[in-house]
């Protein structure tokens, strides 16, 4: 396993990255992290079977780099769901995650995700078994409600039995959640956003640490909600706009180390693209997290499809990537020229 030494203490929840299926991979990972170094990464949700009954290193191996990294499970047997979690300590993880928002047909039939918010007893009792296996700490993400079950009674009805086994991190999407007749795209998208919802919870468990998240776009659309919260947790903008993450280490966490620009976060994420195809790993399997790196900037479509056409031939090479970046320096010394030209003039872009 390529972890880091292992260590439990609690990781700084200030901002995150939202675990999310297809995305969240360790390319994506090690990518995210040439922006951003404080900001707490997870895992896809990880389901126990794959770790108890599979090739646990697919799902669980990661780079020194990722961290501070934590893991989601999706499950709902006590018992497996502490052999993981003591699996997790084992492999250098800072934190323990449990799924109970995910909405999906196919997790709910699993009977783990958002379909687990009709049962606080068993989520209590998971996460008890949980935080007797490890010393990590044990966290659960979960929505605001479900289906016809969305009251703001019986929320606090499940943090406070959830919280009463040992929980002290929630991670709250501010959605009701659709088990039936939505997609997991439309339950991102339909169910109205409740932020206040989540401001009140925190209200009324002070003593708990609750990490808002849903819709939020930009690190000044989190920095408006503290200190309502203890924390934000960033979705979909970190894989469609991810530069967004670029300024997060200075204005949420207080470090004024440098911030890259575009072009050199890529040349960060360079060495360790190389390192990846050299154990043969493909291209595209990195360059699908960098497409919308230049997202609304200047040769940004050019970027994208350059990668999208060439990434994944055979034998494709860092040349692909030196290519699409030649084309955005281009296209944003284009612009800058256009600028000055127009401000040696008097004029202006329009």
């Amino acid at each position: 396993m390529e972890n880091s030494v292992k260590t439990t203490r609690s990781p700084d929840r200030r901002l995150s990255v939202a675990p999310m299926m297809d995305w969240t991979d360790r390319f994506d990972r090690a990518f995210l992290r040439c922006m951003t170094q404080h900001t707490l990464l997870y895992t896809e949700m990880v389901v126990t079977g794959a770790i108890l009954f599979g090739k646990r290193e697919r799902f669980l191996d990661y780079d020194a780099q990722e961290q501070p990294l934590a893991l989601q499970l999706g499950g709902s047997v006590p018992d497996e769901l502490a052999r993981c979690a003591r699996i997790a300590e084992d492999w250098g993880y800072r934190e323990v995650n449990l799924n109970v928002g995910c909405p999906s047909d196919r997790v709910s039939a699993g009977r783990f995700g958002a379909c687990l918010m009709a049962e606080p007893g068993l989520v209590a009792d998971c996460v008890k078994a949980m935080r007797d296996a490890t010393s990590l700490p044990v966290t659960v993400k979960h929505r605001i409600g479900i289906d016809d079950l969305d009251s703001y009674e019986l929320l606090t009805q499940f943090v406070s039995q959830v919280a009463g086994s040992g929980c002290e991190t929630f991670v709250v999407h501010a959605r009701k959640a659709w088990l039936t007749g939505l997609s997991p795209k439309e339950n991102r998208e339909i169910p109205p956003l409740r932020h206040d919802v989540v401001h009140q919870l925190k209200r009324d468990f002070p003593h708990l640490e609750i990490i808002l998240n849903g819709g939020l776009r930009s690190i000044d659309a989190c920095l408006e909600h503290f200190p309502a919260v203890d924390g934000c947790m960033i979705g979909r903008a970190a894989y469609e706009t991810p530069y967004v993450l670029a300024t997060a280490d200075r204005d949420i966490f207080g470090d004024d180390h440098p911030i890259r620009d575009r072009f050199e976060v890529i040349e960060a994420y360079r060495p360790y693209i190389a390192e990846k195809l050299a154990e043969g790993v493909p291209l595209s399997r990195m360059t699908r997290h960098i497409l919308e790196l230049f997202h609304g900037q200047p040769g940004g479509r050019l970027w994208r499809r350059h990668l999208s056409q060439n990434a994944h031939l055979p034998r494709a090479g860092l040349a692909v990537v030196d290519e699409a970046l030649d084309i955005a320096r281009r296209a944003f010394a284009a612009r800058e020229e256009k600028m000055a030209s127009a401000e040696g003039q008097g004029g202006d872009l329009s």
